[in-house]
């Protein structure tokens, strides 16, 4: 396998030395649009599998030929994800595979954003199966942490643990810590801003709706010392890709926030500084939402600054296989005291990068294969968590059920 890793930031990075203790690839080519990152990103490992070139993700044509220039046959994306769609579509003119950890951007129903769904996330790559099965070609999307590993679990759930689902809930907490900022978000702003800001979608009884930003607020438990956080909803693509696979009543995506973060991005809402479209400013032209994210540091040079451990996990309610009342919590949590002594990543980054990983191996061996737009519930999950563990990041399980815990 040849693959074109397309993003040197703080997840592409964290991918390198997570690969190069692995042997199902031949040569991974790191791009970014800067010549300097993707060369620092390889230069991390003495490894003669990985090259970096410079390369813009939002040319197609420009990554249609990088990939037929280098003989990859698959497209990594790990790029923020107003590229998906360039990067998408180069890799099916080229005739590669591709994996990406988001999905093709939403778009509000332009009268009622709070009540219906308009363009969803992922509709633009799904509406293209078609060519990628006519091709025989894999699209394996939302296939990072979360989406991601949080859909394996769903289909780890369904497949093992339940005979029927009354609710997958994604849930995602943490206890870290930055010192030295006031403001310092550990993931991509950019992302966070349009995952948070978005109209939150969720399946209930057999369709898709919206509801407010922030909206059903619950405190949730996590394990490993992280504790009670408090979660709310979130646009996220767990929610459009579990009921496409998974026969639940009701799937949801919450994310433990905390009040000043919340607090933060309303701010920056009712600024308008979440924009994306550019705005006059002198003689320049700028995106507002590009002010923001240049003016807070880097997420992946935050890892020395960091404490605490980050949690992802997947919360299912149902009839177990006994039929008995069921509710178990399957989850992943990694310290950032770990993950940067072993690997020199901060926490978050390094979890988001590490699964993708691990189901391109699967893909290499022939364990997962398919053909068209497909999520992570379209496989078998044994083998991912599997490997998943012999990669030396096991996951766990807590039982929750009433008549378990007694």
């Amino acid at each position: 396998m040849r693959i074109l890793l397309v993003g040197a930031g703080g997840v592409g990075s964290a991918v390198v030395p997570i690969a190069a203790r692995r042997q199902f690839f031949e040569h991974i080519v790191v791009a970014d649009s800067k010549q300097n990152r993707a060369a620092e990103a390889v230069a991390q490992v003495d490894d003669p599998r990985f090259s970096a070139i410079q390369l813009d993700a939002a040319d197609r044509a420009q990554v249609a030929a990088a990939l037929r220039e280098h003989r990859c046959d698959v497209l990594f994306n790990a790029v923020d994800p107003r590229f998906t769609m360039p990067l998408f579509e180069a890799a099916l003119e080229a005739g590669a595979h591709y994996l990406d950890m988001a999905m093709s951007l939403s778009r509000p129903h332009p009268r009622r954003p709070y009540e219906l769904t308009g363009v969803k996330l992922g509709d633009e790559q799904f509406a293209r199966d078609a060519e990628w099965r006519a091709n025989g070609r894999l699209a394996l999307v939302g296939m990072g942490v979360e989406p991601g590993l949080a859909d394996v679990f769903a289909r780890y759930a369904a497949d093992h643990l339940f005979s029927s689902i009354d609710e997958v809930g994604i849930r995602d907490g943490s206890n870290l810590v930055v010192e030295g900022y006031d403001f310092a978000p550990t993931f991509s702003i950019w992302t966070t801003i349009e995952e948070c800001l978005n109209p939150p979608v969720v399946w209930e009884d057999g369709d898709w709706r919206t509801t407010e930003p922030f909206s059903e607020p619950e405190v949730f438990d996590f394990p490993e010392g992280i504790g009670p956080v408090e979660c709310v909803n979130v646009e996220h693509e767990e929610v459009l890709l579990v009921p496409r696979w998974i026969d639940a009543r009701r799937v949801t995506f919450k994310y433990g926030l905390g009040e000043e973060f919340i607090g933060v991005l309303k701010t920056l809402h009712k600024l308008g500084l979440d924009g994306t479209d550019k705005v006059r400013v002198g003689d320049k032209e700028v995106a507002p939402r590009d002010v923001v994210a240049a003016r807070l540091p880097d997420p992946a040079t935050l890892g020395d600054r960091m404490r605490g451990k980050t949690c992802a996990g997947t919360w299912v309610k149902g009839v177990g296989k006994d039929g008995r009342p069921r509710e178990v919590y399957l989850y992943h949590v990694v310290d950032n005291a770990w993950s940067m002594r072993e690997y020199g990543a901060q926490a978050v980054v390094w979890q988001t990068a590490i699964h993708p990983v691990v189901a391109l191996e699967l893909v290499a061996r022939g364990v997962w294969k398919g053909e068209g737009v497909l999520g992570p519930e379209a496989f078998d999950a044994v083998p991912f968590l599997d490997l998943l563990s012999e990669y030396g990041s096991p996951w766990g399980m807590r039982d929750q059920s009433e008549d378990r815990a007694a």
